[in-house]
């Protein structure tokens, strides 16, 4: 049985004989991968990590630190605690004692990696004048050929030997120091690779290191986020060097391998928007995040939500919607939040007559929408400020009707489904009382904190930082008190929960580093003007499809980094506004989690449901059909967006509204009844058309609303007076 299953029947067994226990909500379960490690190996891996997220509140807050340092320091240190918490596989060998030719390639591989670092602290205490040619040559000519066989040995001996979960693996704290030994060699050259890396002027050494960041990068990527985001990088890398013999758009005159990765090594690729992003307001608010689940505030949403929507028919599933959203604006993975929230909602929602299927794919899809969510909607909205220069707090305003509107049809979805199978709420017995939650109200301030403080006119790096000092001080009102000791475990803890996104932003910078060399981009943007031509909706289509299929299988900040690049520019270019473009291929980026075959918010949630990944895939594609068509309302009526006078707002926000209830229930086949398939087709066009936005086809949709309405309240009336007859 999965880790995930275990997690649900225990969520299930907590809550079958009593009220509900949200406390689950707050653990961050270790991945398949990752090391459960105790003693001096432990401390030492705390340490780290508290030092590690204590740099970065200390560059950001107090002391800034020189960009490229601070980006490489924050990629390179990512990468030593990544590789020292997951193993290569999730299988170990917890047994039987290391064999002597494990050890033997385990040592081999800390004294070259450790000789490699050992060159780079020498490369450092030389002087840089040139005086003392002999010393540097030999640590140059030494250094490359050590670090790329350390790393060929560590890796082999990651993958083929399987080692202790519960023990640090040489060959792994290897490829930590590797990582070092790149950062120190790129820090010391840094005047002179600003000015170099990406021409024919690179060195040999130059090359080595850069191409064995690179790999490191891969590798650590793998290890966290599965093959699909590496076999799309792996794609756009081999693009670099066979474009000379490809045809049409694609084709350009290719790169030297030194150059190439040199050029991937700078501001343009993997140091460049989506590192700018993680290594700010990424960790940032992951801390935030960490801190508010230390504090259990985690655990307060969904107990709120299960209070408030919980005795309504369906009530778990309303709840997971309702959860969701909170918990999205505290956890920005999909996947993360179907396994936080969905642990406790799922199990739940099977007991009150929902199919395995259905729970899974309804908390799949509130998941996916909590990044979405203002005010932090994940990572991708702090990317779509850095690339478009928008400010984050018009990027949040904007994103408040679209997110209601998603929630709003999921919640239509789930309810329609509650009543076409008869399906009761909770009883109070089980839920937890509403009176006494109300009293601990307090426990949202620090994001009141958060979203006043932007709105203030405070930087997103201030309003971020007092907001997670007021969750410290909000925990001091609470039972879970935040002491020294406590929040030295958050900063570990927000450690861990960054180092993720820390490899995806990376690996997504290789591939935007990929299409700034190549220029494939500007020829999609070419190719989409010339789609255009002929119909602006089907460019808005292509667009559509590629940021889906590009997000597949890719979590979102990388899903839409990748679509930021390759099709924004394209919709720009046919005239449309930079953040009407931007939250377009946003929000197929997101929706990606949810769309097969590729699933990944999906497939998680059918690990706890005990049921098909695929057939869950396909279900949340139905339950979140509306984020599917709620983007093209961003071309088409920009009043969805705050683009607009309050009148225009009111209009579309009620029209959509309605539209999406239509919408809804064309899916689901009911409507205060069983709804033919004549009657679905005139509910599908009646929402369609509702949702265009046009005054005209609004007029179009009310009135073919009303028909079916109109016509099911009376076969409503009907029936009753029959049954009473």
């Amino acid at each position: 049985m999965s880790k995930d299953t275990n997690t649900a029947s225990t969520a299930e067994g907590s809550t079958a004989s009593g009220a509900i226990n949200a406390a689950s909500v707050d653990e961050i379960q270790p991945a398949n991968n990752e090391r459960l490690l105790s003693g001096a190996s432990a401390s030492i891996i705390f340490i780290i990590c508290v030092g590690y997220i204590g740099f970065h509140l200390y560059a950001l807050n107090i002391q800034p630190v020189e960009t490229w340092t601070y980006r490489i320091i924050h990629v390179s240190f990512g990468l030593m605690i990544g590789f020292l918490l997951l193993g290569a596989t999730s299988r170990f060998n917890d047994d039987k004692p290391q064999s002597i030719v494990a050890k033997f390639f385990g040592i081999a591989s800390i004294i070259l990696s450790g000789y490699a670092l050992a060159l780079v602290v020498l490369l450092w205490l030389q002087p840089q004048d040139g005086g003392t040619a002999g010393p540097l040559a030999f640590i140059q000519s030494q250094l490359g050929l050590v670090s790329f066989l350390a790393l060929a040995i560590s890796l082999f001996t990651s993958y083929c030997i399987k080692s202790n979960r519960k023990r640090l693996n040489m060959s792994d704290l290897s490829l930590g120091f590797i990582a070092l030994a790149v950062a120190g060699y790129l820090i010391l050259s840094l005047s002179r690779w600003r000015l170099m890396a990406g021409t024919s002027m690179v060195g040999d050494l130059d090359f080595y290191m850069s191409t064995i960041g690179v790999v490191l990068i891969l590798e650590l990527t793998r290890r966290v986020a599965g093959m699909a985001l590496v076999i799309i990088t792996g794609v756009f890398i081999l693009y670099a060097f066979i474009g000379p013999w490809l045809p049409g758009i694609f084709e350009h005159r290719g790169y030297s391998p030194a150059r190439f990765f040199t050029y991937l090594y700078t501001d343009n690729g993997v140091l460049g928007p989506t590192i700018a992003v993680s290594s700010t307001y990424i960790v940032l608010f992951i801390t935030f995040a960490a801190f508010l689940q230390k504090s259990r505030v985690g655990e307060y949403f969904v107990n709120f939500a299960f209070s408030v929507a919980g005795r309504s028919r369906g009530g778990p599933a309303k709840v997971a919607v309702f959860a969701s959203g909170l918990m999205g604006m505290i956890n920005g993975t999909s996947a993360g939040n179907v396994v936080s929230t969905g642990s406790l909602t799922i199990p739940l929602m099977r007991r009150v007559g929902y199919p395995a299927r259905s729970a899974g794919s309804i908390e799949a899809a509130a998941s996916t929408g909590g990044q979405i969510a203002p005010p932090i909607m994940g990572a991708g909205a702090f990317i779509m400020a850095e690339v478009t220069g928008i400010p984050y707090t018009e990027i949040a305003i904007a994103a408040i009707i679209p997110a209601a509107l998603y929630f709003l049809s999921i919640y239509f979805m789930v309810d329609l489904e509650a009543q076409r199978k008869g399906m009761r709420g909770l009883r109070s017995a089980e839920l937890p009382k509403l009176r006494p939650l109300l009293k601990q109200a307090y426990l949202f301030i620090p994001i009141i904190i958060l979203i006043s403080t932007l709105f203030m006119g405070y930087s997103v790096i201030r309003a971020g930082t007092l907001a997670l000092v007021s969750a410290a001080m909000v925990s001091w009102l609470t039972p879970h008190w935040m002491g020294p000791k406590a929040i030295l475990g958050a900063l570990a803890l927000s450690a861990r929960m960054v180092i993720p996104l820390v490899a995806v932003c990376a690996c997504a910078g290789v591939v935007v580093g990929v299409i700034a060399l190549t220029g494939v981009g500007a020829r999609f943007a070419s190719l989409m003007l010339d789609i255009a031509d002929s119909s602006q909706f089907l460019a808005l289509l292509f667009a559509m499809m590629i940021s889906i299929l590009l997000g597949m299988g890719m979590p979102t900040t990388a899903a839409y980094a990748v679509a930021a690049s390759v099709i924004a520019p394209g919709l720009q270019q046919i005239g449309i506004d930079p953040l009407i473009a931007h939250f377009f291929v946003f929000y197929y980026a997101v929706i990606s989690a949810i769309t097969p075959p590729v699933a990944l918010a999906s497939y998680a949630a059918a690990a706890i449901a005990n049921t098909d990944p695929l057939k869950t895939s396909l279900t949340s594609f139905k339950f979140g059909l509306a984020a599917f068509v709620v983007p093209f309302m961003f071309f088409y009526s920009p009043a969805i967006l705050m683009q607009g006078n309050w009148l225009e707002i009111t209009r579309v926000v009620i029209t959509a509204s309605i539209g999406i209830y239509l919408l809804s229930a064309a899916v689901q086949a009911w409507m205060f009844g069983a709804l033919s398939k004549s009657l679905r087709l005139i509910s599908l066009v009646a929402g369609l058309t509702m949702l265009a936005g046009g005054i005209t086809t609004d007029l179009i949709g009310i009135l073919l609303g009303a028909l079916v309405m109109g016509y099911q309240l009376k076969m409503k009336r009907g029936h009753s007076q029959t049954q009473v007859s």
